[in-house]
């Protein structure tokens, strides 16, 4: 079975420099690039099974954000945010090159797909100013298509809460058998799987550290979590969201669990009206989010990117 290559790329915060590793599939001089993005607490690991499918096509890259996986920690937690999250991803693809762009974002890596979308437009004006007045032209970057994974401009609260809720506690376990048991307990929400895909989602969740199987991530995320949950913050936050999904100028494919309290079905149907080129997919049995793990959640993703 193919395995990814890991490789990295150092990025900047205001407290100063950190590394942000990615896992790479298919061609490395391939122009065509998909890069998927995860959710809060997981890591890049979890698009092996699109990215196998995609590699033949397409150079995918499935990074760990920081605080995440193979990733550096920030040395200030406090810079946990998705602007600093979407600035790491411009550097990657200052080192990527991508000829063409799409973008898997689940939860999370959406919404740094969103913002990116919005730099990216800034980018496109300043590229026409450049032209228009006599200088070599820049290259334009764009987003050829955006895949959201149970994600949209409008979040449900409740699930907001619950989700933060548990992501600064420590897990601690003995033995890998108790980690997945943890991960069926806290991800009952990704819908029914295989014991192997739960035994997979576990090695990528958690990590060994002085005998004891913990998780894969930054335990301090959840400080800037709480310091972003002003309900000032969160209008502000979904306003940004609403002008940057208007804005896309590209076909989107918003993927949502049929039971998940993260992105309502209203939020869905409001997606598709203020942008023409959204096409839905829903999957019954499943809440948040669809791990894309299996042939009937990752065929719509590879027949929109391919299309």
């Amino acid at each position: 079975m193919a395995e990814p290559r890991l490789d990295s790329v150092t990025c900047v915060s205001p407290a100063g420099f950190h590394r942000m590793a990615y896992w790479e599939w298919g061609d490395p001089d391939n122009p065509r690039v998909v890069v998927c993005v995860h959710g809060l607490t997981r890591n890049g690991r979890d698009f092996d099974h699109l990215a196998r499918r995609l590699a033949s096509r397409y150079r995918v890259v499935c990074p760990d954000v920081v605080g995440r996986g193979q990733s550096d920690w920030l040395l200030n937690p406090m810079h946990y945010t998705i602007a600093q999250y979407a600035s790491d991803m411009v550097t990657l693809l200052a080192r990527l090159r991508p000829g063409t762009l799409s973008w898997v974002g689940t939860s999370m890596g959406g919404l740094i797909g969103l913002a990116l979308a919005g730099t990216l437009a800034m980018a496109r004006q300043a590229h026409a100013l450049q032209t228009h007045a006599g200088l070599p032209p820049a290259q334009e970057l764009h987003f050829e298509h955006l895949v959201l994974n149970d994600v949209g401009p409008t979040l449900g609260r409740a699930a907001l809460a619950r989700i933060s809720e548990r992501v600064g506690v420590p897990q601690v376990f003995d033995t890998f058998e108790q980690a997945v048991e943890a991960t069926k307990e806290t991800c009952a929400t990704f819908g029914p799987h295989t014991e192997a895909q739960w035994r997979e989602l576990t090695e990528h969740g958690y990590m060994q550290l002085g005998g004891h199987w913990v998780r894969r991530y930054d335990l301090k995320i959840a400080l800037a979590l709480a310091a972003q949950a002003s309900p000032e913050a969160f209008e502000a936050g979904e306003q940004l969201l609403w002008a940057a999904y208007t804005g896309l100028n590209c076909p989107v494919l918003v993927l949502r669990g049929a039971e998940s309290d993260l992105l309502s079905a209203e939020t869905v149907e409001a997606m598709r009206r203020c942008h023409p080129r959204t096409e839905t997919v829903s999957f019954p049995g499943v809440g948040h989010a669809p791990t894309l793990m299996s042939a009937e959640q990752i065929d719509p993703v590879a027949r929109f990117l391919q299309a």
